[in-house]
C-alpha cells in the first residue's frame, strides 16, 4: 500500500514538474520509461528507432494534456504512457499502407485510456501473462509463434526456415504450440 501511495506521489511530482517546466523531469520520465517502450516496440516487429519516435510522441501527448491545465491522471504514469505508446505503436503498424494520421488526431484517439481503465489493466495483465507463458514455451514454438503473428512470416517460409516438408507440417506444429501456449496461460 505504502509503495502505491509513494508512486501516487511521485507521479503528482512529475505532472508538477511538467506543469513548471522542469527539464529535469523529462529527462527521469524519458531514463525510468523508455525502456518498458523499447522493449514492447521491439519485441513487436520495431527497431529501437521507432520506440523512440513512439516514446516522443507520447511524451508530446502528455505535455500537451497537462499543460491543458485539467489534466488528471486516473492511472499510474507509467501506464498512461505505456497504454498511449502501445495505441500509437499499433495504430503505425495497422496503417503502414495507409496515409500518415497528424499527430493530433493520435491524440484525440488515446485519450480513452482514462475511461476505460480497468479494461486497459485486464489487457495489461493478459499481455504480461502470454508474454511470460511464450518465454516459457521453448523452441522451436516460441520462434514459431513470434514468426507468424510478430514477423507476419508465411507458413511456406516457417517451413523452410524450420526445414518442415510441407507447409502442413508446419501448420500442425504452430497449431500444437498454440495448445502449449494456451495451456501455460490458463
Amino acid at each position: 500500500m505504502n509503495r502505491e501511495v509513494d508512486t501516487l506521489q511521485e507521479d503528482k511530482q512529475l505532472i508538477d514538474g511538467i506543469t513548471n517546466g522542469d527539464s529535469s523531469v523529462l529527462t527521469y520520465i524519458y531514463q525510468t520509461f523508455f525502456p518498458m517502450v523499447l522493449h514492447m516496440v521491439t519485441h513487436n516487429s520495431g527497431e529501437e528507432e521507432d520506440a523512440k519516435d513512439v516514446f516522443q510522441e507520447a511524451i508530446i501527448v502528455l505535455y500537451d494534456k497537462v499543460n491543458k491545465g485539467d489534466f488528471i491522471l486516473s492511472s499510474k504514469l507509467k501506464t498512461f504512457i505505456y497504454s498511449v505508446c502501445r495505441r500509437l505503436w499499433l495504430k503505425r503498424l495497422n496503417r503502414q499502407d495507409r496515409q500518415a494520421l497528424s499527430i493530433h488526431e493520435e491524440i484525440e484517439e488515446t485519450v480513452p485510456v482514462e475511461d476505460d481503465l480497468e479494461v486497459h489493466r485486464n489487457k495489461e495483465r493478459q499481455f504480461l501473462l502470454v508474454e511470460q507463458s511464450l518465454t516459457l514455451l521453448g523452441e522451436p514454438c516460441q520462434t514459431i509463434i513470434q514468426d507468424f503473428y510478430l514477423h507476419n512470416l508465411s507458413m511456406q517460409e516457417i517451413c523452410e526456415k524450420f526445414g518442415y516438408t510441407n507447409s502442413d507440417n508446419a501448420k500442425t506444429q504452430k497449431y500444437k504450440c498454440l495448445q502449449r501456449l494456451k495451456k501455460l496461460c490458463l
